[in-house]
């Protein structure tokens, strides 16, 4: 048997994995397996192919000439078995089986549990698996059959539902209002401690809309955990910015200026095309199209 013969698609997907990620440890983490086993993958493809991929250097691996020539062919390979996998699963026919669902980190905890609890009562033949992440996940490539976005995907082959916009407010603790005081005016809130975003301008940007020309400096504690951020905004760190219907949820939290016109955030379903109508998902998609509103607040847009 020749090399080409004996190249499995797991071998291409070993490669891709170190090419992206730069380092053997890097993608051993990403691809849930072993630095040993990621190793011993690469050096099987690198002898099926006849030709060294990578080399070695002082931060990790980089391709050599031959290998940088091969990525291209190799992701189109990546997008084939993507399709393959989509097609097959979009054949599926029983009201069972896993349905992958990812969401940014604040639904995830806050919206999505008493949903999918009820849910798995309901159809206890959907497996259902929740990946909290503020990052996209490639519906393409099966990361997530279906995704709750914070704005409309503009892929290919990606159908889409709205769901509504989420309202946002101030919030602070009762703990940081006994301290500092509750702000009078809007202009007062701009002396007070404030919770923001670390390598995200998302507030910054918000909050210069409103004409309040803040910058990175005016957040005195800053973290981009979505989770974390709420425990700071709850032990009294500042005031934090959170979507209101979960905020007002929250005891000890105390909304601050409630008419106060903020920016919304828009809530969108999305997933292929080539499974949006396998009868599982379709069942979880319909669920939460119908249940999200409620649950998150929103409104449909004009």
């Amino acid at each position: 048997m020749n090399g080409i013969e004996e190249l499995d698609w797991s071998l291409i997907r070993a490669l891709l994995a170190v090419a992206e990620a730069g380092s053997l440890s890097a993608a051993a983490r990403a691809c849930g397996i072993s630095q040993p086993t990621l190793g011993r993958q690469v050096a099987a493809a690198e002898r099926a192919l006849g030709i060294a991929v990578f080399r070695r250097h002082r931060l990790g691996l980089e391709l050599t000439e031959a290998g940088a020539a091969l990525i291209g062919p190799a992701r189109e390979m990546q997008a084939a078995a993507a399709r393959l996998m989509l097609a097959a699963a979009g054949r599926a026919s029983r009201l069972e089986g896993t349905v992958r669902i990812t969401a940014s980190v604040a639904i995830s905890q806050r919206v999505l549990p008493p949903l999918l609890a009820r849910l798995r009562r309901e159809e206890p033949g959907i497996e259902l698996e929740l990946h909290p992440s503020d990052d996209s996940d490639n519906l393409l490539y099966r990361e997530a059959d279906i995704a709750l976005r914070m704005y409309r995907p503009e892929q290919l082959d990606v159908v889409t539902c709205a769901i509504g916009e989420i309202p946002l407010g101030l919030f602070a603790a009762e703990s940081y209002l006994a301290r500092r005081g509750r702000p009078a005016s809007v202009e007062d809130l701009f002396t007070h401690d404030w919770v923001g975003l670390d390598r995200s301008d998302m507030l910054i940007r918000g909050l210069r809309a409103m004409g309040r020309p803040v910058s990175r400096g005016f957040f005195g504690i800053r973290c981009d955990d979505q989770q974390v951020y709420w425990r700071l905004v709850e032990e009294g760190a500042g005031i934090g910015i959170f979507q209101r219907p979960l905020a007002r949820r929250q005891t000890g939290l105390v909304e601050l200026f409630p008419d106060l016109p903020l920016p919304r955030l828009p809530l969108w379903l999305a997933a292929h095309q080539a499974l949006r109508q396998t009868p599982r998902i379709r069942r979880v998609w319909d669920f939460l199209a119908a249940e999200l509103p409620d649950a998150c607040g929103t409104r449909a847009p004009a």
